[in-house]
């Protein structure tokens, strides 16, 4: 299998960095076993970054290497140390890079020398537990954890910037004309598509200096995908202008500059986007009899239509000086009409999925749906396991106003609430009334809220202390309905399986027996 030299488009898998944790940590010296919180934060992971590098002609690296991942950033740590930043990737493109998403959407148009695009932003670092305490949370015992960077695959076309574009059938002289009118040595031979790559050269033509491509041959049918015109005809939408490079010795029967010039243009018409560019007309190989014969005769059918057209051989370097200074004036006008490209920095940034406000809810057959910047973010940064975080969590949303707009939308407790994308969304049951507040007593990473839980998360509790001691057949119904069997002492106060009150020292009080002091005719 040949080892391509050449790529120009390749599908790149980039990874960002994922952000670094916070820690929650207490500081401790001597006489001072409780000096408050000092855990660190988290660093920001790396991001992946395509910047435009003259020096790189091709994708050829992307090509052998599709994967691509920034550098993690660092956790955090106690004494107020926070986590390293994770070193941006920085991947060379050459100038002309088109980037695109799996769907075609072009992202960004890679022109301008040191031209950057972040392409995937590294993940936010978590806050420790010393960015995190207040007023009313003075020692927190959690921290947030570090956010996952972008990842995504996109799609890299390279488009040849240059000046001039040659384009022609195969063995028209295109390499030939090329390697006469500059110092590039593309491969030339005396048969047909010798061209499998673009070539660039550069042209000097009295004090303007320019770049000139030889594109592969074009054949009929390329803009449909025929021969290698299709794969390259992208690489003369960025010239100033085109030249057909026009076979006048060909001995190919039924062949005529007028036919082929005709074909060549049908075909770029179907490809779109090039009738605005100047065309020129090298007739080329004049310096075979045959070729000057048929020069003539056609010269003035093609100049009739408009066009400037050279008699040309790249074998004796005949008209070639003209036909440079022709090029060098329609780029000199190009390059007065076009702004100056500066470079400049790109981030590239998912669209919010909230729809620009804070958030958005819609009922759907699955339950809740919340969608937002924030609350996603958030949940994404929340350690489950830890009950305080979770509290966190619920203050967080408090403050934002979910629940109060759930409360409006019809929501009831228990009904299901699905923060996040479809594909991973967290799953929450809503238990409204859980109000933010001051800091409560108890162990660190521990919330009093949410000790005394909903009646349904008590009842399953209680049945799965009760499974434990189960008898042999018995299934999980039947340990519920056991449960809720009133005890003898429930069924003598009148069967009730709720809480009851008495009075103690009367008949009510399940205790109470007649010999007992102070009761019956005592109390007379």
């Amino acid at each position: 299998m040949a080892v391509p030299t050449f790529v120009d488009r390749v599908t790149l898998h980039v990874s960002a960095g994922r952000g670094g944790n916070g820690v929650a940590s207490v500081h401790r010296e001597k006489f001072k076993p409780l000096g408050g919180p000092d855990g660190g934060n988290g660093g920001p992971g790396g991001s992946v970054i395509l910047r435009v590098d003259t020096d790189v002609t091709t994708l050829l690296d992307y090509h052998h290497s599709p994967k691509r991942r920034a550098e993690h950033g660092g956790h955090g740590a106690g004494d107020h140390r926070n986590g390293g930043h994770g070193s941006d990737l920085v991947l060379p493109v050459p100038e002309g890079t088109v980037v695109s998403d799996q769907q075609g959407n072009v992202l960004a148009d890679m022109v301008g020398p040191g031209t950057e695009l972040v392409i995937a932003q590294g993940g936010r670092g978590g806050l420790g537990n010393a960015a995190l305490a207040s007023s009313k949370r003075k020692a927190p015992g959690f921290a947030l954890l570090g956010e996952p960077g972008d990842e995504l695959e996109i799609v890299l076309e390279l488009k040849v910037v240059a000046d001039i574009g040659l384009v022609g059938f195969p063995s028209a002289g295109k390499s030939s004309l090329i390697a006469a009118i500059s110092r590039a040595r593309p491969k030339i031979a005396g048969y047909p598509v010798t061209t499998l790559v673009p070539n660039l050269g550069v042209v000097t033509a009295g004090d303007l200096t320019f770049t000139v491509a030889d594109v592969p041959g074009l054949i009929e049918g390329a803009s449909e995908g025929r021969g290698l015109g299709h794969d390259f005809l992208r690489h003369v939408e960025r010239c100033a202008a085109i030249v057909h490079v026009i076979d006048t010795a060909s001995i190919e029967p039924g062949r005529n500059p007028v036919d082929d010039l005709d074909v060549i243009e049908n075909e770029l018409a179907r490809y779109g986007g090039l009738e605005d560019r100047p065309r020129l007309v090298a007739l080329n190989k004049v310096d075979v009899p045959d070729g000057r014969d048929l020069s003539d005769i056609t010269i003035d059918d093609l100049r009739e239509r408009g066009l400037q057209v050279f008699p040309i051989s790249a074998a004796s370097g005949e008209g070639l000086r003209q036909l440079t200074f022709a090029m060098g004036e329609i780029v000199a006008a190009a390059r007065a009409e076009k702004e100056v490209v500066e470079a400049q920095r790109i981030v590239l940034r998912p669209p919010s999925a909230d729809g620009g406000d804070d958030f958005t809810i819609k009922e759907t057959g699955e339950g809740w749906r919340v969608r937002g910047t924030k609350p996603e973010r958030w949940v994404r940064q929340t350690d489950f396991s830890n009950d305080e975080a979770v509290g966190f969590l619920a203050d967080r949303f408090n403050r934002l106003g979910i629940e109060e707009r759930l409360v409006r939308m019809g929501a009831v407790e228990g009904d299901t609430v699905l923060i996040g994308h479809p594909d991973n969304a967290v799953v929450f049951d809503f238990q409204p009334g859980i109000e933010a507040g001051a800091e409560m007593l108890g162990r660190r990473g521990e919330d009093q809220r949410f000790d005394d839980s909903r009646p349904a998360a008590r009842r399953r509790r209680e049945i799965d202390e009760a499974m434990e001691g189960r008898e042999e057949n018995e299934t999980r119904a039947d340990v519920a309905r056991r449960l809720d069997t009133p005890s003898p002492v429930k069924q003598k106060r009148g069967g009730s399986s709720g809480p009851t009150s008495y009075e103690i020292g009367t008949p009510s009080d399940p205790d109470w027996e007649e010999s007992d002091p102070g009761t019956g005719q005592d109390r007379e």
